[in-house]
């Protein structure tokens, strides 16, 4: 049997002598919710991861605005003309890059990561029918055990009456529990399966739109690589270079080891 999380669905209360619900019946209910919770907990989850992989998409985009805005400032600009056309078209990168990546997030936002805020929002609804099928259980199996306790006392008229008040109190909420018990066990396998007609638009739009991005991004970056590198180096060719460089200011004797 499923190990159901008991503190939000209280099946354990003391129980008739007559079975009112059938093993089979109990386990398929248990296994059906159970399912539910994993649902809800995945599709929290998910939102959650969407919202803070679009917050850190916009962040990045940000950050790479700011950085090639700061070297587009940096007072060599004004002494290298070279240097001021490559932080130039670096800087129009970056803000397309930050253009495109904000249409990315806002497409993600209204195709993915609303769809599972709503979808989110119909679980409580569905915990709250469960929670009242357990009541009218919990009532049932009450006045079930006030039935069998007069069955089982003599059978005098006091007794009698007490037995047919009993069962009259019975009759609706068995009926109510019934309607309730059915509901469910029909429609939380039909809600379960209904995900993937659900999410599925909502993933294609997710995938449509990184790859209209990265598209993009691969067009923007190429012709960054068109503008700055002139000198078509390899990157071990300039990382040398680098060294180069750095070893000439470090024997500056105003960086030297004592």
């Amino acid at each position: 049997m499923p190990n159901i999380c008991w503190h939000r669905i209280p099946f354990k209360i003391g129980q008739p002598k007559k079975q009112i619900v059938s093993k089979t019946v109990e386990r398929d209910f248990e296994r059906e919710y159970e399912k539910l919770q994993k649902l809800e907990d995945q599709t929290k989850k998910l939102h959650k991861d969407m919202k803070k992989s679009t917050e850190a998409d916009l962040a990045m985009s940000k950050a790479a605005v700011k950085i090639s805005g700061d070297l587009l400032s940096n007072p060599l600009c004004e002494q290298d003309q070279a240097f001021l056309d490559s932080m130039t078209a670096l800087d129009t990168a970056m803000k397309r890059m930050d253009s495109f990546n904000q249409e990315k997030v806002n497409q993600i936002q209204k195709t993915v990561i609303d769809p599972l805020k709503k979808y989110s929002g119909v679980f409580p609804s569905l915990n709250m029918a469960v929670k009242r099928r357990e009541q009218a259980l919990q009532d049932y199996k009450r006045l079930q055990s006030k039935v069998e306790k007069y069955e089982e006392k003599e059978k005098t008229g006091p007794v009698m009456v007490k037995l047919h008040q009993a069962r009259e109190e019975l009759r609706p909420v068995r009926e109510d529990f019934d309607v309730k018990n059915k509901q469910l066990l029909d429609e939380m396998p039909k809600f379960y399966h209904s995900r993937i007609d659900y999410f599925q638009p909502s993933f294609e739009a997710l995938i449509r739109a990184q790859v209209v991005y990265f598209t993009e991004m691969y067009t923007i970056f190429s012709d960054l690589t068109d503008q700055i590198d002139q000198a078509g180096l390899t990157d071990e060719q300039r990382e040398r270079e680098t060294e180069a460089k750095l070893s000439e200011l470090r024997a500056l004797s105003i960086v030297a080891d004592d």
